[in-house]
């Protein structure tokens, strides 16, 4: 089941939305994952912190959550 995650703005960076959608507490635990490639947009493995995110897209997080950008 997909959580849907409204933004305001044009883009949201990966590692931020990983704090704004809940998955993690602080940037620190954001950028961890993602180096660790935890993390997937779209189906593809995500590595780049600074990853801009848009409407549309689809992010990933071993575990289990799943998420659309509304």
């Amino acid at each position: 089941m997909e959580t849907i995650i409204t933004i305001t703005t044009e883009h949201i960076k990966a590692d931020a939305f990983l704090k704004f959608a809940g998955v993690c507490a602080t940037g620190g635990q954001a950028k961890w994952m993602i180096e660790e490639g935890l993390v997937s947009v779209n189906g593809a493995v995500c590595t780049q912190r600074g990853k801009k995110l848009r409407r549309g897209d689809k992010i990933s997080v071993v575990g289990g959550a799943q998420f659309v950008i509304a």
